[in-house]
């Protein structure tokens, strides 16, 4: 079985947050119409995958980094 890389669980993990939150809270709250749950719902999914974006290229950034450092010990 393939480990998951450290951006997948963690914005795994806030995606279940954000959707049990909703899943909790929003039918629950009769003070904002329907629309702007709707868009609070979606803001938390947008910056669910801006996490996961974000992580995603830094991982991919230190291991550019390694592998250059490699690179560099095995040349010298």
């Amino acid at each position: 079985m393939k480990k998951l890389r450290k951006s997948s669980w963690i914005a795994i993990a806030f995606f279940i947050y954000v959707t049990a939150t909703a899943a909790y809270l929003l039918p629950r709250n009769t003070v904002t119409s329907d629309t702007e749950k709707y868009l609070t719902l979606a803001g938390g999914y947008v910056i669910v995958l801006a996490l996961w974006l974000v992580l995603r290229k830094k991982e991919k950034l230190q291991e550019q980094r390694r592998r250059e450092a490699t690179n560099n010990n095995l040349n010298k």
